[in-house]
C-alpha cells in the first residue's frame, strides 16, 4: 500500500543560464506544496522528495519537466478590439479571462488594429537552475490533501 502524500516547504531561488535571479522565495515563508498535487514543475518536486529537511541543491531543470518547450501555434494575431485592455505596448503581460488559471500572454507587436499574442508560459522552452532547500518533510493532512485536490 502507498505511503500518504508528503507536505513539503522550502526555499528557492531561481536563475536563468546566464545567472540572472528571476524569482526567489528568499526574504519571504518558504513555498509549500503537496506531492503529486501538481503545485510545483515536475522537475523540481522529483528531486525535492529526495532531500531531507535542511538540506540544499542545485537542480537545473529541462524545458520539458519544466513550462514546455515553446509552439508556435500560441502565437496569433488577433484584433485589438478583443482584448480586455486598453493601453497596450509591446511586452505587456495580461491574463485572458478571470480564472488564475486562464493563460497569460505577452504582446509582441502592435500592427495597427491587430495585436501579436503570445500564450506560451515566459519561460517556456528554458532551463532553469534553481537553489533549493527543503525546510519541511512531513506526511500531509487529510485538510490539506483536500484542499489541493480543490485547486484543480
Amino acid at each position: 500500500m502507498p505511503s500518504a502524500p508528503h507536505h513539503l516547504t522550502f526555499h528557492y531561488t531561481l536563475r536563468n543560464r546566464e545567472g540572472r535571479v528571476l524569482d526567489t522565495s528568499r526574504g519571504a515563508e518558504p513555498l509549500g506544496c503537496i506531492e503529486g498535487a501538481g503545485q510545483i514543475i515536475e522537475g523540481l518536486e522529483e528531486p525535492l522528495l529526495a532531500m531531507t529537511a535542511g538540506e540544499t541543491r542545485q537542480v537545473v531543470v529541462s524545458p520539458e519537466r519544466a513550462y514546455g518547450l515553446r509552439d508556435d501555434a500560441m502565437v496569433q494575431k488577433v484584433r485589438r478590439a478583443q482584448l480586455p485592455v486598453d493601453d497596450l505596448k509591446v511586452g505587456d503581460q495580461f491574463q485572458t479571462g478571470p480564472d488564475r488559471l486562464d493563460p497569460i500572454v505577452t504582446v509582441l507587436a502592435i500592427e495597427g488594429d491587430e495585436v501579436l499574442l503570445d500564450a506560451n508560459h515566459p519561460l517556456a522552452g528554458q532551463e532553469l537552475y534553481f537553489e533549493v532547500e527543503l525546510v519541511t518533510r512531513r506526511l500531509a493532512t487529510s485538510a490539506e490533501l483536500q484542499a489541493a485536490s480543490q485547486i484543480d
